[in-house]
């Protein structure tokens, strides 16, 4: 997949495609449904299929206190969008010019002189330019007159309802991993490099990992049973929290720590993939650390159990994008 960060590194060789744009926060089934039709139409023009999308999110520019928290870091993203089968992405910085362009401007030097787009997919409720004054209607009226085609693809659902971040989110918040994987088509996962802590785990007999999450906020929070990917052929399985630690006075750190079960090698360094398959608990403070450490004996016979019980889904979950 050609990763093209934005609008300055486009070349002439780059125009002729066909696109989409969106956020792709998770790149959840009725993404990667978007996607397939991507692929089909750019197969029938015998052009790239090309993914448009920006960093950071439009909201996380203009209002990052009240951002929702991502489902995955932009690296993430594109390694799933790679797997989709896209051919190219262009990654536009948001920022102040691009915030100030109108809908009109965003098509004539985006999509038609930078991109010469034939075809182009976005949701049924998709907004853009200044005052998010682009819509459908406006695209489509743009195509009819500088030569290209719009379609609008409606939202995919399952039986339970409209598969979107926004529930994907809902979901992980309340604990509901289940309706999370299903919507994602695959676990919900964090990646990131295995960090030095201050090894507080290893002195009550329970050594983590600390991963970083890379990120404003996490979308979930508490205590699971986990596998972790990255490590060697198979999946570790594990038990962690995703917190800050509030037994620990004056850490106010949001981490997710990791305790591997028969494991002790030295990963430092390491970049991991920690697969949440069941919420155990909600995250909470302790009166001392052995009540501490009592109850992570408690969590880790719980995740190894839920764990035990899983064997199917750990071994057909890699074939999931």
């Amino acid at each position: 997949m050609l990763l093209i960060r934005g609008q300055h590194n486009l070349r002439e060789n780059h125009r002729g495609c066909v696109a989409t744009i969106g956020n792709f926060d998770g790149v959840h089934l009725g993404h990667q449904a978007v996607f397939e039709a991507l692929k089909e139409r750019a197969t029938e023009y015998q052009l790239p299929s090309l993914v448009i999308t920006f960093e950071p999110q439009p909201l996380e520019y203009f209002r990052p206190d009240e951002a929702p928290p991502r489902l995955m870091r932009a690296r993430e993203k594109l390694e799933c969008i790679e797997r989709a089968g896209i051919d190219r992405v262009l990654l536009l910085r948001f920022d102040q010019d691009l915030a100030l362009m109108t809908a009109q401007d965003f098509i004539r030097e985006y999509l038609v002189e930078a991109l010469g787009i034939r075809h182009l997919y976005v949701g049924d409720d998709f907004r853009f330019g200044r005052d998010r004054r682009g819509d459908v209607e406006l695209l489509r009226d743009q195509g009819q007159q500088l030569g290209f085609q719009v379609e609008s693809l409606e939202t995919v659902s399952d039986t339970c309802g409209r598969i979107s971040s926004t529930r994907i989110r809902e979901a992980l918040a309340a604990g509901d991993l289940a309706t999370a994987r299903c919507c994602l088509g695959r676990d919900f996962s964090v990646s990131g490099r295995v960090a030095h802590g201050h090894r507080r785990g290893r002195s009550i007999g329970f050594p983590t990992m600390n991963v970083g999450l890379a990120r404003r906020r996490s979308p979930i929070r508490g205590v699971f049973a986990v596998r972790v990917e990255g490590l060697g052929p198979e999946l570790r399985p594990g038990v962690a929290n995703v917190g800050n630690r509030p037994t620990l006075a004056g850490d106010d750190r949001f981490l997710l720590e990791v305790h591997l079960f028969d494991f002790d090698r030295e990963v430092y360094g390491e970049q991991v993939k920690v697969h949440f398959i069941q919420r155990i608990r909600d995250e909470k403070k302790f009166e001392s650390f052995d009540a501490l450490r009592e109850q992570i004996q408690h969590d880790a016979e719980q995740a190894s159990a839920v764990l035990a019980r899983d064997v199917s889904h750990c071994i057909t979950h890699q074939a999931t994008p």
